[in-house]
């Protein structure tokens, strides 16, 4: 399935949830092996289905990578990111930082 933009609604809940897993820090979540969607979903206040869904578009693009089945867990891979093509509309929209508040992911 590939991701296309079909509202900007849509691409604000996709932007979230990528970039709380791209600033997610261990304070945050209870495993090590990373998030689970339902904390990620108390996190960035969203539906839970909503973060599911995000979660596998990102997780088809290869920049999220889950561990376990129930539950599973989630975690940004760095790497793969790094390496996507820079063309691609769901890395423009990660790497899109104007209306992005970094104090929420970050204390000083």
């Amino acid at each position: 399935m590939e991701y296309s933009v079909l509202t900007e609604n849509e691409d604000k809940e996709l932007k979230t949830v990528g970039l709380e897993l791209m600033f997610l820090t261990p304070e945050k979540h209870q495993s090590k092996e990373g998030i689970t969607s339902v904390e990620l979903a108390r996190l960035v206040n969203l539906p839970l289905e909503t973060v599911k869904k995000k979660l596998n578009i990102l997780k088809e693009k290869g920049i999220v990578q889950v561990k376990g089945i129930n539950p599973k867990y989630w975690k940004f891979d760095q790497y793969n990111f790094q390496r996507m093509n820079e063309d691609d509309e769901i890395f423009l929209l990660l790497c899109s930082f104007d209306d992005v508040d970094f104090d929420k992911y970050f204390s000083y």
